[in-house]
């Protein structure tokens, strides 16, 4: 029996320009995680599916997460013909992906995003996620860039935006991340923050850990 590829093909039809193309997806089917860092990382056996989390169209340069793709408004259309497409040179992000390609990817959405003015929480997801490639890829430097730039925008979400996630979660994440930076005094007080959430009880799994990393940053680790 011809065994299952781990990546398969997803036909897309771009919002801006109406071409349609492939992305490689991953079967959830597949998955078998390892482990998890303590800012959400899953990493996998194989494929990791954060590799292929960002649609970017090769006819046009509009690039974004996948629940996020077709979320384009007609006015927000002609921003990225006239900014981005402009100066596309065409390229294709269909294939298997490196590392490295998988960062090209989202930058390329994080440029979008910025064009497109999307709320300070979806900026910080793609930042969060630039940080974590970073990490896969063993760049420290770009690693704490993007920590940095995600714990920022998340910070501003946390008090102006209405945010997917929930609160108490997010606010562990931005201690998190101000732990990864060494930036202990604040991330002591996010900690503090989730620990006085009245809905932490609610979520056993993530009270644990708020307590282990707070414990791990008044250790100094």
């Amino acid at each position: 029996m011809r065994e299952v590829s781990e990546l398969y093909d997803k036909k897309i039809k771009c919002p801006v320009c109406d071409v349609q193309f492939t992305t490689k997806k991953v079967r959830t089917s597949k998955l078998k995680l390892r482990k998890r860092d303590g800012d959400f990382l899953s990493y996998y056996e194989g494929e990791n599916p954060l590799f292929y989390n960002v649609f970017v169209c090769p006819n046009c340069g509009y690039a974004a997460l996948d629940e996020k793709f077709n979320k384009i408004k007609p006015r927000e259309k002609e921003k990225i013909k006239n900014t981005i497409s402009t100066k596309w040179n065409k390229q294709s992000f269909s294939d298997k992906r490196t590392v490295d390609e998988a960062i090209d990817a989202y930058k390329l959405a994080l440029l979008s995003g910025e064009i497109l003015e999307y709320s300070k929480y979806d900026l910080g997801n793609i930042c969060l996620r630039l940080c974590w490639l970073n990490r896969i890829k063993e760049d420290k430097e770009e690693e704490d860039r993007f920590t940095i730039l995600a714990r920022d925008l998340y910070r501003q979400a946390y008090t102006t935006e209405s945010i997917n996630m929930g609160a108490t979660t997010l606010s562990y994440l931005i201690g998190e991340l101000s732990r990864q930076i060494e930036d202990i005094e604040e991330s002591l007080n996010w900690f503090n923050t989730t620990l006085r959430s009245p809905d932490i009880k609610e979520n056993v799994a993530l009270e644990k850990m708020v307590r282990e990393q707070w414990q791990l940053t008044k250790e100094g680790q």
